[in-house]
């Protein structure tokens, strides 16, 4: 279902991967050395799918993991910037990072996955009973300590890094876009010719760029190629631009910041960028125990292209 992508790395990530494993090893930021970790056991067995939330901001980049994920879910926060909530299933990583804070938007989110793990670095103080009342597994650094290190290659807070055989978590085999009901199979009829579609928030930006070479969406951030620590580009083979209604939470960050709560419930619009090509799609979720539908304008279920899913959630 996943295809294997070219490895082409060069010094300086070579260099970034180095300082993780370093890290990974010892325990990482200056804590008790550890060789073999003990593994934490507070994961449900029956949990196969696991979604990171994950840094976006620049001193952040590049993410690691990130190019491993099943969904690659796009989210507006506090100042007009963005997270990322990656989603594993099929293929989990040993290392993913860096990771960040949870918020409200994401535990409506999950609602779709049968009680996923959820793996961040805290939350506020007011948030936290709501994640504990959820039906997911809650993984924090206070939770499960010996599944997170601290790198050397970058300042806190954006060097906070998951090991997910240490919770354990191991790969499942499916992917996670089928666990909530989505389909991979070939594109439908009609669809309009796309080479690149924007998607901007108050302060940040993404761009996906049609590669007919790769067969794939190369993608930017704030107008610079997104790449993996290995130099390689980030691709999607799927990009799914969901309008959404994005209003302000009760919560809020230190500066004053009101948190934006995206609504993954109701209907809408999305297009979907596949193939070299865009679909006018409609998305529908009933409630928050309810899964998205995606339909084509024939009235079909939209199929989607074999391989990584980027879903980017746009304000209307």
């Amino acid at each position: 279902m996943r295809t294997a992508r070219a490895k082409r790395p060069a010094a300086a990530s070579l260099a970034t991967l180095a300082l993780l494993i370093v890290a990974a090893c010892g325990g990482g930021g200056g804590g008790a050395q550890e060789t073999t970790p003990a593994p934490d056991n507070r994961v449900s067995s029956s949990a196969r799918v696991l979604a990171v939330k994950i840094d976006n901001v620049g001193a952040a980049r590049p993410p690691t993991g990130l190019e491993q994920a099943d969904i690659v879910y796009l989210e507006q926060v506090e100042a007009g910037l963005s997270r990322i909530l990656a989603v594993y299933s099929s293929d989990v990583p040993p290392v993913i990072g860096p990771v960040r804070s949870a918020r409200e938007s994401d535990l409506e989110l999950l609602r779709q996955f049968d009680r996923p793990t959820l793996a961040y670095s805290g939350a506020q103080s007011r948030l936290t009973p709501l994640i504990e009342a959820a039906p997911l597994n809650a993984l924090s650094p206070s939770e499960a300590p010996n599944a997170y290190f601290r790198g050397s290659d970058r300042p806190a807070p954006h060097n906070l890094y998951l090991r997910p055989g240490n919770i354990p978590h191991p790969d499942s085999g499916t992917n996670a876009a089928e666990d909530i009901g989505l389909r991979f199979g070939p594109a439908p009829a009609g669809g309009t010719t796309a080479n690149e579609r924007t998607v901007r928030y108050p302060s940040a930006s993404f761009a996906f760029t049609w590669s007919a070479d790769q067969k794939r969406w190369l993608v930017e951030m704030d107008g610079a190629p997104a790449r993996t620590t290995e130099g390689d580009r980030l691709a999607a083979a799927t990009v799914v631009m969901q309008e959404v209604t994005v209003r302000p939470s009760d919560f809020g960050d230190r500066s004053g910041n009101r948190t934006p709560f995206t609504e993954t419930v109701g209907s809408g619009s999305a297009t979907v960028l596949r193939d070299g090509k865009a679909y006018d799609t409609r998305w529908s979720r009933d409630d928050a125990e309810s899964r998205t539908t995606f339909t084509a304008p024939d009235g079909k279920r939209m199929l989607f292209a074999s391989g990584q899913m980027w879903v980017v959630y746009v304000a209307r």
